[in-house]
């Protein structure tokens, strides 16, 4: 496999699983401020070396992660978008979600929302899931912007159970949308 052979493309955006060398990359992502806005912390190089490799492995375990996401043209890492099996307790889960972390030269130009259709595209056709949430902190408007133009419904409010020592980040908004949902508005 080529290095930029991609599992599947967006008009502008290529999805593959992690290689090593996206570690600096990413690294630099995860350490930003503004991008981890909505998470308890920043990540550490270590954490997130730690955390591709669980990317990795949740591809091989079960054939979708959140992806690395490149700009096709230019081959520039610019986060990630994609699917995650989500087993944490809360009234929607177990289920698989949709989420994406981009770097701030990335926003506002419309890669997470191209992004997100392409996948919910691909789980909904290629991997035959029928059902995907997508959670975010309350105040995390940009994230609930995302999910809502890609045709997902609010399905309520929860207290993350993996923020529960992060009071100001616990409370979360879970959407959901089905497959018969997503082809009406295909």
């Amino acid at each position: 496999m080529d290095k930029y052979d991609y599992i599947f493309k967006s008009e502008r955006l290529g999805f593959r699983n992690w290689r090593n060398e996206d570690l600096e990359e990413f690294a630099k992502l995860n350490s930003d401020d503004e991008v981890m806005e909505h998470f308890p912390k920043t990540l550490s190089k270590k954490e997130v070396e730690i955390f591709i490799d669980r990317l990795k492995n949740h591809f091989i375990e079960n054939g979708f992660t959140y992806y690395a996401t490149e700009i096709v043209e230019t081959k520039e890492l610019i986060g990630m978008i994609g699917l995650a099996l989500q087993e944490y307790k809360s009234k929607f889960t177990p289920a698989i979600d949709i989420g994406w972390r981009l770097k701030r030269n990335a926003w506002g130009k419309g890669y997470a929302t191209e992004g997100a259709n392409r996948c919910l595209e691909y789980a909904f056709n290629e991997l035959a899931i029928n059902k995907i949430i997508s959670v975010c902190t309350i105040n995390n408007k940009k994230s609930e912007n995302v999910m809502k133009k890609i045709g997902m419904t609010y399905m309520g409010k929860f207290n993350h159970p993996e923020m529960n020592n992060y009071s100001e980040y616990e409370k979360h908004l879970c959407y959901e949308i089905n497959k018969s949902e997503a082809k009406k508005m295909r």
